[in-house]
């Protein structure tokens, strides 16, 4: 990519940051798909994606806990058995062609299931079992690690449908789930770093600005209603993407 790009890059990470965040999500999806768009090196993909997630997930976390959004019980035994799973992902890669169709379609069909969802406010919560809630971690955490982002785009739409928590306490368990998970995906593939571009840390600062503005609007100001169809929205891009790139 040619010097010239990188601002018009630094402003398409910011603005990914801000809708993500806004969600609770860290943005990976999104900047794996503006940095494909912008012509990255392959190879520099999924670790500038991991590192930009854990920023914006970190500055999530703060938010939303800090606006009391955020649940240790729910959150608990995902996280417990998605860290180990996420650093064993973090060694496998798969040929796109293999695992992009079928998670667009798990993306574009959980996208679907909220924006028709009926009930667009928090009703009754049905905390999962533990042993439940542990097998989910696990797989979401692999998942995470093989695909290169935080595993929140799939377990917030997924406690949402199943009512495990209010609206906003997902997207703050997703935020920690992101951060967690991001970390422990880079560990498990350090060796990437070396291709993480010099202008790296441009962008890391930008997310930060872009993810702050997301999480503050999100933990506090917007909408339940609206929190959901931007989460339906994010989930359309990142599946779409599946398919485009």
């Amino acid at each position: 990519m040619t010097p010239e790009l990188i601002p018009f890059l630094a402003v398409a990470i910011s603005i990914v940051a801000m809708m993500y965040a806004s969600v609770g999500h860290g943005g990976a999806s999104g900047y794996l798909a503006i940095m494909a768009l912008f012509s990255l090196h392959p190879e520099a993909l999924k670790p500038t994606a991991l590192v930009l997630n854990i920023v914006v997930a970190g500055v999530g976390t703060c938010l939303y806990c800090s606006a009391g959004q955020f649940s240790w019980r729910v959150f608990w035994p995902f996280v417990i058995t998605s860290i180990p799973a996420s650093f064993l992902g973090g060694y496998f890669s798969l040929p796109p062609e293999l695992y992009r169709p079928a998670l667009g379609m798990v993306l574009l069909f959980a996208a679907w299931r909220l924006f028709v969802r009926k009930r667009q406010v928090d009703g009754d919560i049905r905390l999962p079992s533990i042993n439940i809630a542990m097998l989910v971690g696990a797989v979401l955490g692999f998942a995470s690690g093989l695909i290169g982002v935080g595993g929140g785009i799939f377990l917030s739409p997924l406690m949402i449908l199943l009512g495990w928590a209010r609206v906003r306490e997902v997207s703050g368990i997703a935020a920690l789930f992101i951060l967690v998970n991001s970390i422990s995906g880079l560990m498990g593939h350090m060796s990437s770093l070396q291709h993480v571009p010099d202008y790296a840390p441009l962008l890391a600062a930008v997310a930060l600005v872009g993810g702050s503005i997301g999480a503050l609007c999100g933990s506090r100001y917007l909408p339940v209603a609206t929190i959901l169809k931007a989460m339906s929205f994010m989930l359309v891009m990142a599946g779409g993407k599946m398919f485009l790139l």
